[in-house]
């Protein structure tokens, strides 16, 4: 099979339950050995599409494809069975009375050495080979989740479906077992799409993530690019906390007490919205009522009182009254920096950080 021939394709898939259009014409492609995030808030039809892909639910119109080869439109349909499709979810589902070994090869085919075989390769990959003739209830959460991956690659499926597969483990254990599942899937060489509502996850996971909104893709392409060039408001929004500035435009340009942003292609009298993170505010002391000189790279500096500040472990939050509007703007700054409240300080913002998008009315 040509590497230029997508392992998974959907094209226009729409379900609707009682009317009301859950997945709204999605589209996408997944190649062999990559991995595609379907990131988005809960109920934007990321689990629905995954079941339409499965075989567990038909949609309404649209058409799936593996390796080029239609295995489902509204007339034609493989059953799951037959897909070659593997499953991980939330709940891990193992069978309590059965051993590691038997849940591992719970859906191989073939001979008793040929099974026992695979479930040896694969509980070797994900080191838990000592506990080949264990029962889950003797397994901790990570243990089972290594188990229940392992048993979803035993029949080698070209596709994997991974449905928020890490979210019932702690923090401590979410990353290492992130990470080993990632090195596995690899290996096998799975098209694997991954749904998941946490940015984190799909930003180290992915190869390409899908941001979901209201049953549709909104933009899709490498993390990079989603994070640093996003589509609108709401999608900086779904990635980090945001500041909004808002303007009118001008000339191709909004006055700010931040001075002058470029907004080309608005036309004048747009109201616009100017978008930055805390992490690009920077932030200068006063000095008897002055901040720092405007520069062409930070822009124009605005004076605000300090809220409160907070320290959230590896950086800290510090909120600004402003004096222009009363609006409140947040900055982080790495490592320990409280500034007591009611102390004035000077922001400034990095031009080349910001998003500026016209107001939808």
């Amino acid at each position: 099979m040509s590497k230029s021939v997508p392992r998974l394709e959907i094209r226009n898939l729409r379900r609707a339950f009682d009317g009301r259009p859950v997945v709204d014409d999605v589209s996408l492609r997944v190649m062999p050995g990559s991995v595609t995030c379907l990131l988005g808030p809960s109920g934007c039809g990321k689990s629905t599409t995954l079941r339409m892909i499965a075989g567990v639910e038909m949609q309404d119109t649209g058409e799936i494809y593996v390796d080029g080869k239609l295995i489902c439109d509204t007339v034609f349909r493989i059953p799951p069975e037959r897909r070659h499709i593997g499953l991980m979810f939330q709940d891990f589902a193992l069978f309590p009375h059965l051993s590691v070994a038997d849940n591992v090869a719970f859906g191989l085919k073939g001979a008793r050495e040929e099974k026992r075989a695979r479930v040896e390769e694969l509980l070797r990959e994900v080191g838990l080979a000592r506990f080949i003739d264990s029962f889950p209830h003797e397994l901790s959460g990570g243990e089972q989740q290594r188990v229940a991956l392992s048993r979803a690659l035993a029949p080698r499926p070209r596709i994997m479906l991974m449905d928020e597969p890490f979210s019932g483990l702690d923090n401590r254990l979410r990353d290492e077992i992130r990470d080993l599942t990632l090195d596995v899937l690899k290996q096998e060489d799975a098209a694997v799409l991954l749904v998941t509502h946490e940015p984190e996850e799909a930003m180290r996971m992915a190869d390409e993530i899908a941001l979901m909104r209201a049953g549709r893709i909104v933009q899709q392409g490498a993390p990079y690019n989603i994070y640093n060039a996003p589509v609108d408001k709401e999608a900086v929004a779904f990635f980090s906390d945001i500041n909004v500035i808002r303007g009118k435009v001008q000339g191709a340009l909004t006055d700010t007490p931040f001075g002058q942003f470029l907004a080309p292609g608005v036309p004048d009298g747009q109201a616009v919205e100017i978008v930055i993170r805390p992490q690009h505010l920077k932030i200068d002391f006063d000095r008897g009522g002055r901040g720092p000189d405007p520069t062409p790279q930070d822009g124009v500096p605005a004076r605000g009182v300090v809220e409160r500040a907070r320290f959230m472990g590896s950086e800290s939050l510090v909120e600004f009254r402003m004096d222009h509007d009363g609006s409140v703007l947040k900055a982080t700054v790495p490592n320990v920096f409280l500034p007591s409240p009611g102390k004035a300080l000077w922001l400034t913002i990095r031009r080349d950080r910001c998003f500026v998008f016209p107001v939808v009315e």
